[in-house]
C-alpha cells in the first residue's frame, strides 16, 4: 500500500512538473519582452512612503511619452540608459522640492520580481530588466510597474493594444488569464531557486 501511495505521489509530481515546463518557458519569454520600473522608498515611515509615490507620479508623467516610442523592451531599456541622468534628476528634484535631502540613485538592472497582478493583467515571476530608482537608503517598501509595454500607465484600450503587439497568443493568455494561479506559484518557486544560483 505504501508503495502504491509513493508511486501515485511521484506520478502526481511528475505530471505537475511536465505540465508547468511549457508554461514556465512562456513566462521566461514574457520576462524577456518586458521592461519594468522599480522604486525603493527610503524607509517605511508614512512620510517616506508618500514621497515615494510623489517620485513615482513625476517619473510616470515624464516617461509616458518617452517609453511610448519604444518598439520593444530592448529599445525601452536603451531609452532608459540614455536618459538615466535625467530620470535621476526628475526623481531628485521631487525629493528636494518636498524638503528632503535624500540622494536618489537611478540604474538599469536585471532583477527578480515575484508574480504581480495589475488590474486585468498578471506578470509572472522571473528575472526582468528594470529601471530602479532608489530614494535615500532604499529600505522601505517598494513600488513597481511595467514600463514596456506600459501596463501601469495606459488606458485599458491602449494597454490591450500594446499587450497584443508585444506578446504571442499563448503569452497573452498567460498575462490576461486568471486560470494559472497554481502555475504562477510553481514558476515563482522555480525562479527563486534559479535566481539564488545566479
Amino acid at each position: 500500500m505504501k508503495l502504491l501511495i509513493k508511486s501515485l505521489c511521484i506520478a502526481f509530481v511528475l505530471t505537475v512538473i511536465y505540465s508547468v515546463i511549457p508554461f514556465q518557458a512562456e513566462c521566461e519569454q514574457i520576462s524577456e519582452e518586458v521592461f519594468r520600473l522599480h522604486i525603493l522608498a527610503n524607509s517605511d515611515s508614512a512620510e517616506d512612503q508618500a514621497l515615494k509615490l510623489k517620485v513615482r507620479d513625476a517619473l510616470l508623467e515624464y516617461t509616458d511619452m518617452l517609453f511610448d516610442k519604444a518598439a520593444d523592451s530592448d529599445e525601452a531599456e536603451n531609452i532608459a540608459r540614455k536618459n538615466l541622468k535625467t530620470l535621476q534628476t526628475v526623481a531628485q528634484n521631487v525629493v528636494y522640492e518636498n524638503g528632503y535631502d535624500y540622494k536618489v540613485n537611478a540604474q538599469v538592472v536585471k532583477m527578480y520580481f515575484n508574480t504581480r497582478y495589475y488590474d486585468n493583467y498578471t506578470m509572472p515571476a522571473g528575472i526582468y530588466d528594470a529601471l530602479r530608482i532608489t530614494v535615500g537608503d532604499g529600505k522601505g517598501h517598494n513600488w513597481w510597474c511595467v514600463m514596456y509595454p506600459s501596463i501601469c500607465i495606459s488606458s485599458a484600450i491602449d494597454t490591450d493594444e500594446k499587450v497584443e503587439k508585444t506578446f504571442s497568443e499563448n503569452q497573452q493568455e498567460i498575462v490576461k488569464g486568471n486560470d494559472y494561479q497554481y502555475k504562477f506559484k510553481v514558476v515563482e518557486i522555480f525562479e527563486k531557486i534559479v535566481s539564488f544560483f545566479e
